[in-house]
């Protein structure tokens, strides 16, 4: 896991976008990131993975397959205004690309230039690309085992052909990834280019155990000089390409996966490391990938975070596991008081650690656990007689088990069992699991490291990472330059003027450093509170009555002091139990408040609600009565928090109040971006985003949520949601949600804003959460949805698609932290506002990176933006200008957040998509992470969560629930 930046996390497997990535649980605003490497690599959306398993497909971080023609392009460059493009060393020009050549995205014609220049080291080094030609050969195995087997022990096995079975053809040796390719410097000696070998299964081969047929058959010849014809903008993208960026990137990584525990692109060492209880704890480890830039091939290094099951005997691991560590074994013992549930808890978390064994057997892999002690456990012998496990271990092993009534460990497919004190857990295994949210702070402050922190452990990573000494990156005949970190242009732009309502003192504000606050200021369009009442699930000892009354005149104050307008200032309060019946209590609050606030027989227009800790379950219960079924809106608050807070807390309070009642808390300035407030052309802002249930959890669905401002100032957000297949990311229903979503806009401009202009005539698309490799999938699959809802309501907007992206490892770093006009003062990051879009972005499309927040904690991670299609030809600038605005209007902060509002919006409301379901219907448990027993029965599974899915209450079709 990454460090993080001030805001978002979320340990979501999206899943998860998102492999296995996790993030803490939510800061301020969004920026904590998805996709840090614990385990498997992804998060939402799990690009990466098995990279290459067809053969020539083969690349690194998801890039692109295909090649596609431009969807558009900027205007020609605007040399007057120094918007020309430049060279890779930033001191010359440099010509665009060659006009001949196809991208997938926008092509790029020039540079941004709006801002202050600067200059920024970035975690690059720059590298020489080889001079000789790269073989690649496809790696097949009889029964498609190198498809299945860990890579690993795939690794190991081509080891062993080349090093015992025929070394004579593999010198030098070649570099292989684990899967389907294998990549050398010189043309095997093989018969045809093809060539089989018998390679033992294990190091120690035992007698009755059959050799793995190897088959090597040549399949290409790789020219790395096309990559840097790539580089320069005089090719296009195509297979030969790809396959030579992922043979670098096997190179690269041979030497160090051959010494370190590795999960694809990072390997995790024991140098530093952190206990962190129930038989986990965190490794340091390192990233790194070679990538195309602008005019030359750069290696990203980064640090990460490995979780790993903590090493020694399976006993102390157990008893570490159920935070037991001093208790005897004998409370591992079912006939001891083991109680089932204890039981499948710990199968779940072993399942899948290797153990070597006393006996003699291992590493092998733990599939299951005992519902009976050694000495109960029975299994018949080849002479047909009854025993038990421990006295089999007595009478053959000689082993007289000091525990006999503890559990045995499942080994193998074979179904062997071997009592837990012959099991012993070896080091360096990854816990390809989620983490528990118990653990994410302490993975948060282990892997949380400040800007100048984390550039000092990148360069001692190049260390451990030895390419200097590596066999494999000689032979190949690159070289890493790794005497710094590349030093690069950047810009820090100016900030956009925001706007606030009539009463304010000042109506308008600029922030300072990313941030600025609400004093003496007035929501642009508030609220109003017609009818309230407060629903407290607590007792009154915790909470008692007057403060009950002192947390409601705070808000109330604090409403005003927003010019929020509240009509009834005695709401009802009520007392309920929060064992008891949810939906009554609330039913029977608003009923109460119907018969005697006026006007009588209305329901309430908002629910106050108070929460107990740790009450998911009750949160999950009031807001699906609220926003699914009543359609009024609710406002839960922690009682401890809510109890004698202080203005601030309130004043915060207010801003989701506001949003949720249909009000705008502010709006940008039409002097800080022409997109979105040219009067002549009504523009549409999209958010979409899918979120995808943990990495273990095949029957879970994923869920695709899209919002869009339905007013003119591009303020207000309404948001759709729907079921669909599981880790699918493209957007089955966009057309249905996008044509929803138009038309409110639409309805809401000529109903209550009185426009005869309402229809949009721009529509610009912000998509997170797509790896490289599936842009052509949005361009051919998402971008025709929304044309087609264009279609159905006879409009044609102009349509522009732009991806965000945040699961990447580009930082920036100031050049002198101490520099106040370069880094910001409290955390020591770049300042907000820092943007590159030079020398480490894409050599032919439209892209960059902009770091608009002001971090809080550990290194900012700044935003992807490449832009995929543009029928407005918008200029850099405008592009660039537009993305670090939205970013200063997400409703619930006076901070800019790390990526902008609506992609934000979007990804909270696949995060809601659980309130949309019943919470009495317990059969369907959302928390559930098990793997289905199989694919029909997954599938099943998810028929039964999209048919209980409920649709939100149409009383709340524009405003923001989700907030």
């Amino acid at each position: 896991m990454s460090d993080r930046g001030q805001d978002r996390g979320r340990g979501r497997g999206r899943a998860g976008r998102r492999g296995q990535g996790h993030g803490p649980g939510r800061g301020q605003g969004r920026g904590q990131g998805r996709g840090q490497e614990f385990g498997q690599g992804g998060g939402r959306g799990q690009g990466g993975q098995g990279r290459g398993q067809d053969r020539g497909r083969g690349r690194d971080q998801d890039r692109g397959r295909g090649r596609g023609q431009a969807q558009g392009s900027v205007p020609p460059v605007d040399r007057e205004r120094g918007n020309a493009p430049i060279s890779a060393s930033g001191s010359t020009p440099q010509s665009a690309p060659a006009e001949h050549i196809q991208t997938v995205g926008v092509r790029r014609r020039g540079y941004g230039a709006a801002g202050t220049a600067v200059e920024v080291y970035t975690n690059h080094y720059n590298i020489t690309i080889p001079d000789k030609i790269i073989y690649h050969y496809d790696v097949a195995m009889n029964q498609d085992l190198e498809k299945t087997r860990p890579l690993r022990a795939n690794m190991d096995l081509i080891q062993r052909l080349q090093e015992q079975i025929a070394p004579e053809i593999f010198t030098p040796r070649c570099v292989y990834d684990g899967r389907k390719n294998l990549y050398s410097t010189r043309k095997l000696p093989f018969t045809d280019d093809k060539e089989t070998f018998d390679v033992p299964s294990r190091s120690t081969p035992q007698p009755s155990q059959r050799p793995i047929k190897v088959t090597l058959t040549k399949v290409a010849e790789l020219n790395p000089e096309l990559l840097q014809r790539y580089t320069e903008g005089l090719q296009s993208l195509d297979n030969d390409i790809l396959t030579t960026e992922t043979a670098l990137n096997v190179v690269v990584r041979m030497e160090p996966a051959s010494r370190y525990p590795f999960n694809v692109r990072s390997f995790f060492t024991p140098y530093e490391r952190k206990d962190i209880g129930n038989g986990l704890e965190l490794w340091r480890g390192y990233f790194q990938s070679v990538r195309p830039a602008v005019g030359r091939m750069l290696l990203n290094v980064d640090i990460s975070t490995g979780m790993m099951y903590k090493p020694g005997p399976l006993i102390d691991l157990a008893l570490d596991f159920f935070g037991r560590q001093g208790n005897t074994p004998n409370m591992l013992a079912p006939s001891r008081g083991l109680p089932e549930r204890m039981r499948r808890d710990l199968q779940q978390f072993l399942s899948g650690v290797k153990v070597i064994t006393s006996a003699g057997a291992g590493p092998r892999m733990i599939t299951s656990l005992s519902r009976e002690g050694a000495r109960q456990l029975t299994f018949q012998l080849q002479d047909g007689t009854i025993t038990s496990v421990a006295d089999h271990f007595r009478t053959s092993k000689n082993v007289t088990l000091r525990f006999p009534d503890i559990l045995c460990a499942g080994i193998g497919t074979d179904g062997e069992y071997f009592p837990f004190e012959v099991c012993f857990v070896p080091p360096g295994q990854i816990a390809r699991k989620q983490v528990p949210p118990e653990k994410t702070k302490a993975m948060v402050e282990f892997s949380t490291k400040s800007p100048s922190e984390r550039l000092n452990s990148i360069r001692q990573g190049l260390g451990v990472l030895a390419h200097g000494q590596s066999e494999f990156v000689r032979q190949f005949g690159f070289h890493v330059d790794e005497t710094q970190p590349l030093k690069i242009q950047a810009r820090q732009l100016k900030p956009p003027t925001l706007q606030y309502g009539s009463g304010s003192k000042a109506l308008t504000v600029v922030p300072r450093d990313g941030t600025w606050n609400m004093i003496d200021k007035k929501f642009y369009q508030p609220a109003e509170i017609v009818k309230w009442v407060v629903v407290i699930f607590e007792n009154d000892r915790r909470f008692s009555r007057d403060r009950a009354k002192e947390m409601t005149k705070s808000l109330m104050d604090a409403c005003k002091n927003a010019g929020i307008k509240i009509q009834n200032e005695s709401p009802n309060v009520r007392y309920a139990n929060p064992q008891g019946n949810i939906n009554d209590a609330l039913q029977a609050a608003g009923d109460e408040c119907g018969a005697t606030v006026e006007p009588k027989g209305d329901a309430p227009s908002l629910f106050v609600v108070v929460l107990p800790e740790h009450a998911a379950d009750l949160y999950r219960a009031v807001k699906h009565f609220g926003d699914i079924t009543q359609g009024v809106p609710t406002q839960c608050l922690r009682s401890h928090k809510c109890s004698r807070a202080n203005f601030q807390y309130f004043a915060n309070v207010c801003l989701k109040i506001n949003v949720k009642l249909g009000g705008i808390n502010v709006v940008p300035d039409h002097r800080s971006s022409s997109i979105l407030t040219d009067p002549h052309n009504p523009t549409i802002i999209m958010g979409a985003d899918v979120g995808h249930p943990p990495p273990n959890s095949k029957e879970r669905p994923s869920f695709a949520s899209v919002v869009a401002n339905v007013d003119s100032s591009t303020s207000q957000y309404a948001a759709r949601c729907r079921v669909q297949k599981a880790r699918q990311e493209m957007i089955d229903d966009l057309e249905g949600m996008a044509k929803e979503l138009i038309e409110e806009y639409r309805t809401h401009l000529r109903e209550k804003e009185g426009k005869t202009n309402f229809d949009p005539k721009r529509i610009l698309y912000f998509r997170d959460g797509v790896s490289e490799g599936q842009f052509q999938q949005v361009l051919d699959v998402e971008l025709p949805c929304i044309k087609k809802a264009c279609e159905s309501l006879k409009i044609q907007p102009a349509i522009t698609v732009i991806i965000v992206g945040k699961r990447h490892h580009v930082r920036l770093f100031p050049v002198d932290p101490r520099d106040p006009k370069q880094a910001d003062k409290k955390s020591g990051n770049c300042k907000a506002g820092t943007i590159v879009d030079r020398e480490i972005v894409h050599p032919t499309d439209v892209d960059f990176y902009l770091l608009p927040h002001a971090g809080l904690l550990g290194t900012s991670r700044p935003g992807r933006y490449t832009v995929l299609h543009d029928d407005s030809n918008f200029t850099v600038d405008a592009i660039q200008e537009l993305c670090y605005t939205l970013c200063h209007v997400f409703a619930r902060s006076t901070r800019s957040v790390s990526i902008p509002a609506p992609v934000y919006y979007a990804d909270i409301v696949c995060d809601r998509a659980r309130n949309h379901y019943d919470p009495t219907q317990g059969d369907l448990n959302l928390d559930v992470s098990d793997t289905a027993s199989d694919d029909a029965a997954a599938a099943a599974r998810v028929q039964r969560f999209s048919q209980a899915f409920k649709p939100l209450h149409p009383r709340m079709g524009t405003k923001a629930y989700y907030m």
